[in-house]
């Protein structure tokens, strides 16, 4: 394991799997969508794996269908979900004691995610973390998304601070890929959706198991 950098300045994170437990809303809004077509529902565990790679691949779970197809479908389970989404999402136990402990610091955090804005901001004030959050960048912020690097640079940008003072987390290899492109520290978590892959093989500075590891590696003082 790397080094953290020294004169930390800012943690950024991916959502969905990382900081957020989103799947049982995401699979809720597939079910819904799967009664309105009379199609089959995947089990749980199916589509869970697939999370991290966005509507799409949540809906092949269910339509054996091609790219251009599964576009056309996404408006209405996107819509479906958006009534959906914060009934059951939550942080991963120690998100919410991580993200005190990093303020308490007098850190920033950021968010970095491939979900579209409409949908990102109106989750993250349901949760109350829209004042808190330092820079937000969506799917559609600019028109690439992770694994480019770009969203994270621009997250750095809005928060002014230095990708080299930086983490950057998340538990896709696009995450890890992303943020060691934007030169920041990257942590690979164990406890997100992963996307069928090992984090240990993706190249990341670290990996951890729980949201304590890294308070204890950036040296934070957790109170819960």
């Amino acid at each position: 394991m790397k080094p953290v950098p020294a004169d930390l300045q800012a943690v950024l994170f991916d959502l969905d799997g990382t900081l957020l437990d989103s799947a049982t809303d995401l699979y809720a809004a597939l079910q819904v969508y799967c009664g309105e077509m009379g199609a089959a529902v995947p089990s749980y565990a199916v589509v869970r794996e697939v999370v991290s790679r966005g509507g799409r691949a949540i809906l092949r779970c269910a339509f054996a269908e091609d790219d251009a197809a599964l576009i056309k479908r996404m408006p209405r389970y996107l819509a479906i979900y958006a009534d959906l989404m914060a009934q059951h999402t939550r942080p991963f136990d120690g998100i919410d004691p991580l993200l005190v402990a990093i303020e308490a610091a007098g850190l920033s955090w950021g968010i970095v995610t491939n979900k579209p804005a409409f949908l990102t901001e109106e989750l993250i004030k349901r949760i109350d973390w829209d004042l808190r959050a330092s820079a937000v960048v969506c799917g559609d912020t600019l028109p690439v998304k992770k694994p480019d690097p770009a969203p994270v640079r621009l997250a750095c940008e809005h928060a002014k601070v230095e990708p080299a003072r930086c983490v950057f987390v998340g538990d896709d290899a696009r995450d890890i890929q992303a943020g060691r492109a934007a030169g920041l520290y990257t942590v690979a978590v164990r406890w997100g959706y992963l996307d069928g892959g090992e984090p240990d093989q993706w190249g990341a500075d670290a990996v951890i198991d729980h949201p304590r590891q890294l308070a204890a590696m950036l040296g934070l003082a957790v109170t819960a």
